[in-house]
């Protein structure tokens, strides 16, 4: 193959590139949850109710199996916000005249670090120990693979046909859960024991499987699907169609994810640790339409002020997801403040949660002033 110059079919899987100002602001938004801005937004509702109403405190823990919450949001987000991003930025290596395999060895570079990074979060491979390794465990990881598959599908597909294998990924991944058989179990077991995919994790990982109820192999189509429809949505901002226009199809795209994958729940449950093929559309309902009204305040309105904040998180996203699990902001919080803490009673906990958000904040702030941003 020629590599000199691009091919056809990576032509015309982008257009040019615009940074939008929305999708940095909502990578920060959902990093921000992460990052310890939970601990502050639970906190903070306790100065006016605590304990919590029930239905307010459950949105910030993932439910034990079946249904979804606020929480359980975070991780679809990232998938869908790393697809959105993606039409942009291989347009500007298509601009530039990147050839095909220019760009595939750039996806694999990234694929690879990216699960290096994620076998370091929670895959204990600092530890050097291959009794607690785990290789496959990580939204990082999940990330990747989907990252993978939409690669290929942008490079190599126009962009219907993009469409057509991101709703493929959800029916193959479904009749495979329904109808393939597990020992012991039989076919169409939702179960956290019996479904299929947690049996080919267990089989295929062994010892150096994830340990919990989540599922990572036969799940990475599910994967696949949620990082394809941020590219479909990233698609659409791109296009020439009219601002207003654009954030009205992502909402009713929203909205229609939200009832099919509603629909689809009843035989195919919502379940985020197999990411079942409703979980996938419900989650990118609500991706569609917090993307929507991001950039129809942010880009369409011209609202930026607000979004400072956020954007510092977001142009460093994967130091706001690494660094908590390398530095203990919630313990250098509670050096800095817990004497004052003390004195403040119901307010104590909120500046301990405040604190740790704030340092890591300050650090991220640091590297925007001086313009270094760690990307893959």
């Amino acid at each position: 193959m020629d590599e000199s110059k691009p091919e056809k079919s990576v032509l015309h899987a982008v257009r040019p590139s615009e940074r939008l100002v929305s999708i940095d602001a909502l990578r920060g938004f959902d990093m921000f949850w992460i990052a310890g801005g939970g601990s502050f937004v639970m906190e903070f509702c306790r100065l006016f109710s605590n304990p919590l109403p029930r239905w307010l405190e459950r949105q910030f823990d993932h439910v034990p199996w079946v249904g979804f919450v606020g929480w359980d949001l975070i991780m679809p987000l990232f998938l869908f916000i790393v697809g959105a991003a993606m039409p942009f930025s291989i347009g500007k290596r298509v601009e530039r005249g990147d050839s095909r395999g220019r760009i595939y060895r750039k996806v694999i570079y990234r694929m690879v670090v990216l699960w290096i990074l994620g076998m370091i979060a929670q895959g204990h491979l600092l530890a050097f120990d291959l009794n607690t390794l785990k290789l496959y465990s990580n939204t990082l990881q999940s990330i990747a693979a989907g990252y993978l598959i939409a690669s290929i599908a942008l490079v190599e597909l126009p962009v219907r046909w993009q469409g057509a294998l991101c709703g493929a990924l959800l029916v193959v991944y479904w009749a495979l859960m329904r109808f393939v058989p597990v020992p012991g179990y039989g076919a169409g077991v939702f179960t956290p024991a019996g479904n299929l995919a947690m049996y080919i994790d267990k089989v295929l990982l062994g010892r150096f499987q994830d340990g919990g109820n989540y599922t990572w192999i036969l799940s990475s189509l599910g994967f696949g699907a949620t990082v394809l429809m941020g590219v479909l949505a990233g698609h659409l901002l791109r296009s020439k169609l009219a601002e207003t226009r654009k954030a009205l199809l992502l909402a009713g795209a929203g909205v229609a994810c939200l009832l099919a994958g509603w629909l689809w729940g009843f035989v195919f449950p919502i379940i985020k640790h197999i990411w079942t093929s409703s979980m996938v559309l419900w989650s990118g309902g609500w991706c569609l339409l917090l993307l929507a009204l991001f950039y129809w305040v942010i880009d369409v309105l011209g609202y930026r002020r607000w979004t400072f904040f956020f954007i510092v998180i977001g142009m460093n996203a994967i130091v706001a997801y690494m660094a908590p699990d390398i530095i203990p902001f919630m313990q250098i919080s509670r050096t800095l403040f817990a004497g004052l803490a003390r004195h403040l009673g119901m307010f104590g906990n909120f500046l301990i949660a405040g604190g740790a958000l704030g340092v890591l904040w300050a650090g991220l702030y640091y590297l925007y002033r001086n313009k270094t941003f760690v990307r893959i």
